[in-house]
């Protein structure tokens, strides 16, 4: 048996708005904007996706699961992605090579070193 990795499903205040702000973030499409299953992939028929579902309880703590980006440029990463709304997050991490940071509702991801070595 093998399986197939198709989504990873985000809980959200605001799903229509944090899976935009991810759209925007990741240059992915939005594939359904109904707002009770909002969902973005990098391409109409390509997979994997993120689906935005509602919560009504507040994010508590670290995240369990994060996702990591490694872009061409981390510097510039960081800053575009600052510009769009993301803030860095400390959870403890101390100095590494890789930006931990936060999405507009507080969900940790990192931006690792560059492929190019920035």
């Amino acid at each position: 048996m093998t399986l197939q990795w198709e989504q990873v499903v985000m809980d959200a205040a605001d799903p229509v708005a944090l899976g935009r702000w991810w759209a925007e973030a990741l240059g992915w499409v939005v594939v359904n904007d109904d707002p009770d299953e909002f969902e973005i992939r990098p391409e109409p028929d390509r997979l994997p996706g993120i689906i935005f579902e509602p919560v009504t309880d507040r994010k508590s703590g670290k995240n369990r699961l994060h996702l990591d980006f490694r872009p061409e440029d981390q510097k510039a990463e960081v800053e575009r992605l600052l510009a769009l709304g993301a803030r860095h997050a400390d959870i403890g991490q101390g100095e590494q090579t890789w930006v931990v940071m936060a999405d507009p509702e507080g969900n940790e991801f990192c931006v690792l070193s560059g492929r190019g070595g920035g």
